[in-house]
């Protein structure tokens, strides 16, 4: 994590913005010098009323009714400024809170799909939706409201300091008094509360990851009857929430109480002192009008001090989390070698690979294998010997520990990332569709499509007569969160349907029909007896009747190659794959 203040990370990352940020400051300080004029026109009404043609307004008529005509015409035109300015300044404010809010969640957003997989598989997902939606709203609000109160707080400070020691310096310094102990005091509040509020947005992360868990599994929660755990489990969380809050909450509100009561001391030294000069003739009337109507001006925006606070240092707890995401960088570098898409020819090799997932069991050591150009290779094993991982480490999900890959002679390490994975077809056993059609979803990835290719890809796919045949609106039916509408056949099959439109010339099936029927399944051996023609295809499959012709199979166990061959040499092998296939065939008993 970095150790540098969030409110300097805000103002660096800010900098494209900084005429925005400096105009809108001007607006303000505008704002509030004319906010602050209301007390020297009372001053100089009394001074009209109590001196007459001595006033200040004298230099321009001697006539009292016209002094104070030119008071209402000065009155009009000030607060007139005062509200024109304060439209400018919200405009800027809140369009430049928009805007870093918009720019600020993209490019954390950006950032975050860079990083490798082994970021996300260690932290929640509600955790990290905390930081881009709750984290980012909150230094939106700073900047819409509280960077204007900080602002219009320093002016109004300095302005009044400034008038008073004009006005009457003898008593000017008795108003000053409170000053630095309400300085030494925010400094010290603030650093008691910004961990506080770090612990706050630590608890909500927690909060919103475990809410994001029970809504996905939602299906489970009901089948098991777990809801009464969950209610105490989100509850639990939701506590340690507000408990956060609440220690947090109970220190920031004793600010305000305590600042209005260092104020009143300066205060009331002004009114008692300021008052016997006026007695004595040594302090004119309008001027200690001035100066008492001042210091109203100048408390209660102090005693709003605590609020304001509070919520920058909200603000940056929510800034530090935010630039930690954003200042993550990626442990898988892209490589500068390209390679377009029609120069791909397709060869793959694993040269002594060692590779285990953090603070896990090695899956590979010294694995080997070569995969030649156009040929279907097929990996089968049992579960968590390394087969899914062969295809993470191709994808360069992951990178290995030791040892390299190859495509087409060429290190991964060195190659544009985007160039190999715009190169690879994946269909997965965990089928990502989005919230959106069934056109979108099978052009996904290839967005320029035209819908006849769309359609041609679904009926090599066998799932185009589904699409117009069943589905309300055929190409354009909804498909719902995560494909929820669709059986779990129908969205392997939008998923081939994805892969045939994208062509790749190296295509990885991971586990394509492990959740399907029968009847899914040999629909889906058609389509792939159709697509894996000319290209280089990995098969990685638990049922052996889905691979059965490819052009070599690898058994692997504990992260080795056991087996090698065809399908009919290692039936007669009698060996693990026999022994699978016989069990699968219902011919024998697994040992």
């Amino acid at each position: 994590m970095s150790e540098t203040s969030p409110f300097y990370q805000l103002l660096q990352y800010m900098r494209p913005h900084r005429t925005t940020v400096l105009l809108a400051t001007l607006f303000s300080i505008l704002n509030k010098l004319f906010d602050l004029a209301p007390p020297f026109l009372i001053s100089a009404a009394v001074d009209i009323a109590v001196r007459g043609e001595d006033s200040i307004f004298g230099l321009l008529s001697s006539d009292l009714k016209t002094q104070f005509l030119y008071l209402g015409i000065l009155t009009f035109i000030i607060w007139g400024c005062e509200s024109l300015f304060e439209y400018i300044y919200k405009i800027y404010w809140r369009n430049l809170a928009q805007t870093v809010e918009h720019e600020l969640r993209m490019d954390t957003y950006k950032n975050l799909q860079s990083l490798e997989l082994e970021y996300f598989e260690a932290r929640q997902t509600g955790g990290l939706m905390s930081v881009l939606n709750d984290d980012v709203n909150q230094l939106e609000r700073f900047l819409d409201i509280s960077a204007n109160d900080l602002i219009q707080v320093t002016v109004t400070a300095i302005t009044i300091s400034i008038a008073f020691f004009l006005l009457s310096p003898q008593v000017a310094w008795m108003a000053m008094v409170p000053m630095p102990f309400i300085l030494a005091f925010s400094i010290l509040f603030q650093k008691r509360l910004e961990p506080k509020y770090r612990l706050v947005r630590e608890k909500v992360g927690i909060l919103n990851g475990n809410l994001s868990n029970n809504l996905t599994g939602i299906a489970t929660i009901k089948s098991y009857t777990t809801e009464k755990f969950e209610e105490e489990r989100i509850s639990f969380s939701s506590n340690e929430y507000r408990e956060r809050n609440r220690d947090a909450i109970k220190f920031s509100s004793a600010f305000s109480p305590l600042i209005r009561m260092i104020i009143v001391v300066g205060f009331t030294m002004m009114l008692i002192f300021g008052g016997f000069l006026t007695i004595n003739g040594d302090l004119e009337v309008a001027a200690y009008s001035a100066m008492i109507f001042l210091t109203q001006r100048l408390l209660w925006p102090l005693t709003r001090m605590g609020e304001t606070l509070d919520q920058y240092q909200r603000a940056m707890a929510s800034t530090r989390r935010i630039m930690d995401l954003l200042e993550t960088e990626s442990k898988i570098k892209s490589g500068g070698t390209r390679l377009p898409l029609d120069q791909v020819k397709g060869s793959i090799a694993f040269k002594d690979v060692n590779f285990s997932y953090k603070e896990r069991e090695s899956v590979f050591s010294n694995f080997s294998v070569n995969i030649e150009s156009g040929q279907t290779v097929a990996f089968v094993g049992s579960t968590g010997s390394g087969k899914t991982t062969i295809v993470k480490l191709l994808l360069r999900l992951y990178d290995p520990n030791e040892g390299a890959l190859y495509l087409d002679g060429i290190d991964l390490k060195e190659l544009n990332m985007h160039d190999l994975r715009k190169g690879i077809g994946l269909v997965s056993q965990d089928t990502f569709l989005i919230d959106g059609t069934v056109k979108e979803n099978i052009a996904y990835g290839k967005n320029d499509a035209s819908m006849n290719s769309i359609i041609k890809a679904a009926k090599v796919a066998e799932v185009h007569d589904f699409i117009v045949n069943i589905l309300p609106d055929g190409y354009e039916t909804l498909v719902g969160e995560r494909g929820q509408r669709l059986s779990g056949g129908q969205r392997q099959r939008i998923s081939i349907a994805r892969a045939v439109l994208k062509d790749p010339p190296i295509l990885v099936l991971d586990e394509a029909t492990s959740s399907v029927d029968n009847e899914t399944e040999a629909a889906i051996q058609r389509s792939l007896e159709k697509i894996i023609l000319d290209r280089t295809t990995i098969l990685i499959a638990h049922r052996l009747s889905t691979i059965r012709n490819a052009d070599k199979i690898y058994v692997i166990e504990n992260g080795k190659i056991i087996e090698q061959g065809t399908h009919e040499e290692l039936v007669k092998s009698n060996k693990l794959y026999t022994n699978l296939w016989n069990v699968q065939t219902g011919k024998a008993v697994l040992r």
